[in-house]
Order: structure tokens, then C-alpha cells, then sequence
């Protein structure tokens, strides 16, 4: 197993400036390491780095401001005092930064200085399909897509460290919260109920926390990029239309970690898996190639549900985690013609052959999918 070049771009013009946001492990600092050979990289993950800018910001400004070059402060967000020095830098000596970090939540709630629109927001991904040599799809339900997991021999290792040093004891360092039981628990039920519909009572009530503090934990998890909400399809002329949110983790292993589960494939364990990475295909293809692309899911108060659209109905998405797809698995999105008209309709599934329906709805295997999407043959 081999990883390919990353699909992240950085594409800055000269003199511009950017944040590079993304969870933990995602391969920021080897993307850094290995694409700009020539930045001046200061790393605030050091100890003796971070203490020296924390308790004198100003050396920012006097060791650089005769520079000339690229420079790139990793883990911004242990030293948020440093943006008032960047913004300087950038507004009178014209300095580019590359600025990266894996929450931008301690940055916003402590009022640091966000560049005011000086600087691009870039996001990076967990790995896609076509980042990676001799995929195999089973192995990435249980490892999941960071890096150093996905090419481990020993991924569930790799995933307990990652939770106990990571998701639980550096949210904590970061003063996100202080309730470690509470957020440990609440962690393993978002996992169990990671694409489903969002119920905060029913989570609140497992955690032994109140709704208003499970909201801020799912907060938490959207701002340290370990999450997001998947908000419904609302637009609905002739249904009455599910209007809560769902959620999904940031990665398909830590899911099927976190939630104890066993995606064996033929299990609904491992359908469930399924349909999490394919949305994480879709939401890297957003992330590097198409950021103001909308993805929802359609969903009506009588239980019809399509997993995914893309755009204003440009593609509706169906996942099976079936070899042979059978007529009662396209009827949902039958009934989403009914809603008005759509452009291209598919069903992505485990089928080794491509093929299309009388009603035009698209059989796709999941690696044809994949492929025709990074090519933009969908959209």
C-alpha cells in the first residue's frame, strides 16, 4: 500500500496568505514537509518554539520582518496572540504565511485575530480512493483514511491511541471542555448514531449531560474538523419534508472505533460503513474541487429517503452495499422524480458491471463512482 500525491492544492498567489484547517493525522505537516521544501517552518508542536513565541509575540515581527520568503506556522492555535504579528507582517512588509491548525474554535472564542479576509481558508482531507495504491475497501472500514492508520498493520492500535490522546485528553488542553467522562460517552453514541437523524434528547439522555451541552459538543466536533452536520433537503413542493440535521464523524475508522462496531461486509455494520465513505469521497471532492457545492439528503416524513444530492437536484446518490441491486432498492428514488424534475439519478453499490435502468437510474460500481466524480463526469 502506497500513498499517491495528495490531492490538495495550495495555489496561492504571491503575496497571499491562507489557514490550512484539518483534523489530526489528516497529513498536513508531511504535505508541508514535502511540497513547500523552501518555507521557513515554525512549529508551534515544539515545546521550546511555543513557549518562546507565547511569552514575546514581537519576535515574530523582529526575526521576520526583513524576510523575504514563505513562512508557515504549524498549530497556529497554541499561539493565537502570534495573528496580531502576522496581520502586521502581511498589511506592512507584504510576508505570505501559510497558517495551519486542527481547531479553529480556541482562535474564534478567545476573539483572536482572524486576518479580517487577509488570508484563504483551505481545508484538508482524510484520503480519498484515488490517493491510494491497491485500496481495499474492507481494510478502510475498520482503518479508515488518516494516513498513518490506513497503512498500519496494526490500524486498531493506532485508532485507541488517537481517541485516548487525541478526541478525549487535547480537546481538554485546548479548554473545549472538562467534563472527560461526559464527552467520552457522548463520543461513542455520536459514533453509533453517526448518519442518522440528530435526536439531542435521546443523545442527552445516554450521556447524562443536558441537550444544551450535547449541542456544544457537537459544536466542538464541527469546529476541531473531527465532524459535521448533513443538513436535509427542504425545498419540497408536494411532501412534508424531515427538516433535522443528521451527523457524521470525520472518518470512517474512528466511527467504526469509537461505535465498537464490526463492518464485515455483507453485515448492516458494514452498509453503514459504506455509505460513510462514500459521503467522505463526496465531501473531499467538495473540499479541494467545488467548496460551494451543496450536499444534502432527501428525506420525507413518511420514511422515503435518498442518501445524498448534490447541488440544486443536480445528482441524486442511493448506497447499497449490495452485489446484485434489486428493484425495491431504486424506489426512493422513484419517488424523488415525483419532487420535480432531476438531472441524473444513480445508485452506487458493489456491482462489478456498470448499467442502466428503463427509468434512467445509473447502477454504478463504487470505483466507477468514485473515478467519474474526481474526473467531474457527474456534475
Amino acid at each position: 500500500m502506497k500513498i499517491r500525491k495528495r490531492l490538495f492544492e495550495l495555489n496561492l498567489p504571491p503575496q497571499k496568505s491562507a489557514f490550512l484547517w484539518g483534523p489530526r493525522k489528516v497529513g498536513k505537516t508531511y504535505w508541508i514537509t514535502h511540497t513547500l521544501k523552501n518555507a521557513t517552518v515554525i512549529d508551534l508542536l515544539k515545546t521550546d518554539t511555543l513557549a518562546e513565541y507565547i511569552s514575546r509575540p514581537a519576535l515574530l515581527r523582529e526575526r521576520y520582518q526583513n524576510y523575504n520568503g514563505f513562512i508557515v506556522i504549524d498549530e497556529v492555535q497554541k499561539a493565537p496572540q502570534l495573528l496580531d504579528e502576522v496581520h502586521w507582517l502581511i498589511e506592512n512588509k507584504g510576508l505570505s504565511f501559510l497558517l495551519t491548525g486542527s481547531s479553529a474554535r480556541k482562535l474564534r472564542r478567545g476573539h483572536a485575530n482572524l486576518l479580517g479576509g487577509r488570508a484563504w481558508r483551505k481545508t484538508m482531507a482524510p484520503l480519498s480512493y484515488m490517493e491510494v495504491t491497491d485500496f481495499d475497501l474492507e481494510k478502510v472500514m475498520v482503518s479508515g483514511l488518516l494516513p498513518p492508520h490506513y497503512l498500519s498493520i496494526n490500524p486498531i492500535e493506532e485508532l485507541r491511541a488517537y481517541v485516548a490522546d487525541y478526541l478525549k485528553e487535547e480537546i481538554i488542553t485546548e479548554a473545549l471542555t472538562q467534563n472527560i467522562p461526559a464527552f467520552s460517552e457522548f463520543l461513542r453514541v455520536a459514533a453509533i448514531t453517526s448518519s442518522e437523524l440528530i435526536n439531542y434528547v435521546n443523545i442527552a439522555r445516554e450521556t447524562g449531560v443536558s441537550h444544551k451541552v450535547i449541542r456544544t459538543y457537537f459544536d466542538i466536533l464541527e469546529d476541531t474538523y473531527l465532524g459535521f452536520r448533513l443538513p436535509p433537503w427542504k425545498k419540497s413542493k408536494n411532501r412534508r419534508m424531515i427538516t433535522t440535521e443528521k451527523f457524521y464523524l470525520f472518518d470512517v475508522g474512528v466511527a467504526s472505533y469509537l461505535s465498537r462496531r464490526q463492518p464485515l461486509i455483507g453485515s448492516p455494520e458494514f452498509g453503514k460503513a459504506f455509505e460513510h465513505y462514500i459521503l467522505m469521497e463526496l465531501k473531499a471532492y467538495q473540499t479541494y474541487r467545488n467548496p460551494d457545492l451543496p450536499i444534502t439528503f432527501w428525506r420525507t416524513s413518511t420514511g422515503r429517503e435518498v442518501d445524498f444530492i448534490l447541488g440544486e437536484k443536480e445528482l441524486a446518490i442511493e448506497i447499497k452495499s449490495s452485489a446484485r441491486v434489486h428493484e425495491g432498492d431504486i424506489r426512493s428514488l422513484q419517488a424523488l422524480m415525483e419532487d420535480g424534475p432531476i438531472k441524473r439519478r444513480c445508485l452506487v453499490c458493489l456491482e462489478k458491471q456498470p448499467r442502466t435502468l428503463t427509468n434512467n437510474i445509473q447502477i454504478l460500481p463504487w470505483q466507477m463512482f468514485i473515478e467519474q466524480l474526481w474526473d467531474n463526469e457527474l456534475l
